[in-house]
């Protein structure tokens, strides 16, 4: 009975439409970070398949592309390229691997005392806001640095503003399974204007063939790279915890007992050092998928598995990765204003949902500095040494809140 199941339309088809839900997140993280969309289409089915053999293909998730590293990986492949970034995240994925081994030798309350909420809010806060000047510019038709006007301002600003108003509309008011795919919705719009404007250019697809092995890139490790990807994992790592929290309320099963959190972690792990190899972006469970879940109530982990399948086909659709590089620079930069602002409101959501008081002296201190350490830019260090981004503020974060006092007592 099982077997028919697995193997019926019905879940090959409901597993299409899973993929289709997550198929502008999954495929907007390569398109804004350089990487291969076809090879993060790949690396996110293998992830998938991977995390449901760690976790006896119990749960009902699909994972893809991580929002929360876009920024890191920008910075990352300016400093050090494609490949070595690559092996950063690699070594970010095995992070995952040591955080599922406390969690089963020491319980999840050995994760937020290392890491409380005025730690982790702040370092999120930075991943969203540290490169909003990036989003602006893509916006306003420029180069992420703002070095030079790719599309011409009046263009550029009412092909991102529609793609930005399309997707908030889908996000507010969509019902249903348009409520689940925002970020698709306002990619289409902003390229239907484009494509209005004049402003595409197709020789890449009509180039393209129709079938080609992803452009798979191979990982170097280079311990600068390392050094300033591996702390960027604490942020996904305790939003994964919070899906799983998710999906168990859906379903009405409790995933973090049974397969366990430690074996939903280590999955997670395991699944974004395998994206690293083939040069994929790292791997996070998707809420849009969960969501999806809730709508159609089929908790059928299988349906999960023949979302993975599709994407792996579909990544050697070589047309396919070369039309989804046409799209162009504003309708990313619209997207990206709120994409970015949003994983900034995500870590504000985990400072108020604490319950703690923010303007406490020890509390203070820990959330200011992380702060103003990654929006400002500060590094500490040289040419050969030299920590910054959101790897020096989630070092800084644990250092302070490891030395500083848990209260202070205040004089009468």
């Amino acid at each position: 009975m099982e077997n028919h199941q697995t193997f019926s339309l019905k879940t090959i088809l409901t597993g299409a439409q899973m993929l289709f839900v997550a198929f502008g997140a999954l495929v907007l993280v390569p398109l804004l970070t350089g990487l291969d969309p076809n090879v993060a289409l790949f690396t996110a089915g293998l992830g998938t398949l991977l995390f449901h053999v760690v976790t006896k293909g119990q749960v009902p998730i699909f994972l893809a592309s991580s929002f929360a590293f876009i920024a890191p990986i920008i910075a990352s492949v300016q400093m050090w390229g494609i490949p070595a970034t690559m092996g950063g995240l690699m070594v970010a994925g095995f992070c995952y691997v040591a955080l599922s081994l406390i969690v089963k030798f020491k319980g999840v309350n050995a994760l937020h005392k290392v890491l409380p909420p005025v730690v982790v809010g702040p370092v999120i806060m930075v991943i969203g806001l540290a490169l909003a000047p990036v989003a602006v510019n893509m916006a306003m038709g420029k180069t992420g640095d703002g070095s030079a006007q790719l599309v011409p301002y009046d263009q550029a600003i009412w092909v991102s503003g529609l793609s930005l108003l399309v997707t908030l509309i889908f996000a507010v008011w969509g019902k249903g399974v348009f409520k689940l795919i925002p970020i698709l919705a306002g990619v289409v719009a902003g390229y239907l204007a484009s494509l209005f404007i004049g402003i595409l250019e197709f020789n890449a697809v009509t180039e393209a063939n129709w079938l080609a092995v992803p452009a798979f890139t191979y990982p170097e490790f280079k311990w600068q790279a390392i050094l300033f990807m591996v702390p960027v994992a604490i942020a996904p790592a305790i939003e994964h915890i919070g899906d799983m929290m998710a999906i168990s309320q859906v379903t009405g099963k409790d995933y973090l007992k049974k397969p366990g959190l430690h074996r939903t972690l280590l999955g997670d792990g395991l699944a974004t050092s395998a994206a690293s190899v083939f040069g994929g972006p790292p791997n996070t469970t998707y809420s849009e998928v969960t969501g999806a879940v809730m709508l159609t109530r089929n908790f059928n982990p299988r349906v999960m598995l023949w979302t993975a399948i599709i994407a792996i086909v579909l990544a050697f659709v070589a047309k396919m990765g070369a039309g989804l590089q046409t799209i162009p620079v504003p309708v990313m930069g619209g997207i990206m204003i709120l994409l970015f602002g949003s994983i900034a409101v995500v870590g504000l959501n985990t400072l108020v949902k604490s319950g703690e008081d923010l303007t406490a002296p020890r509390n203070l201190t820990i959330i200011a500095l992380i702060l103003v350490f990654g929006i400002g830019g500060m590094h500490i260090g040289g040419d050969e040494f030299s920590l910054q981004g959101v790897s020096l503020c989630a070092i800084l974060g644990i250092i302070l809140n490891a030395v500083l006092p848990k209260a202070v007592q205040q004089a009468d």
